[in-house]
């Protein structure tokens, strides 16, 4: 699987864990990406810049974790662990990115009130979204 950023600059190419759409709600991903994060997990060894490594940016956002971005046109990349042992990608980043289902919302409870999604799923709270997480389930957005 292959994706790029809004302009073009950035591409980058990763190997799907399970081939579906996850969303986190937590505060940080709504700000990072003006919404909400909608992501792939993928093969942490699989992931790789393809193009323009001098044009991507990488924000340290926590203690733990880290957001890849275009430095040209500001699009949302990737998300990955500072150890490398999980990476996210941003599902609208990749081609035909209707061909994923959307399967689970995590930190559901830092989710407003003013939007939700009709799709059935299966929705973590911030603390399930955690357990799993350090159980290497790659539930964090």
């Amino acid at each position: 699987m292959s994706g790029r950023c809004l302009c073009g600059a950035v591409s980058f190419a990763a190997t799907l864990k399970d081939g579906s759409m996850h969303v986190c709600h937590c505060a940080m991903c709504r700000r990072w990406t003006g919404g909400v994060l909608m992501y792939l997990s993928v093969a942490p060894d699989s992931f790789s810049v393809t193009k323009g490594e001098a044009e991507l940016s990488v924000y340290r956002s926590s203690e733990a974790a880290e957001r890849g971005f275009c430095k040209a046109c500001g699009s949302s990349l990737f998300w990955r662990l500072h150890d490398g042992s999980q990476i996210d990608v941003s599902a609208q980043s990749v081609d035909e990115s209707s061909r994923f289902p959307f399967e689970s919302e995590i930190f559901i409870d830092d989710k407003p009130s003013n939007y939700a999604f009709a799709n059935p799923t299966r929705k973590l709270t911030s603390a399930e979204s955690a357990a799993l997480n350090a159980a290497g389930g790659g539930a964090n957005g």
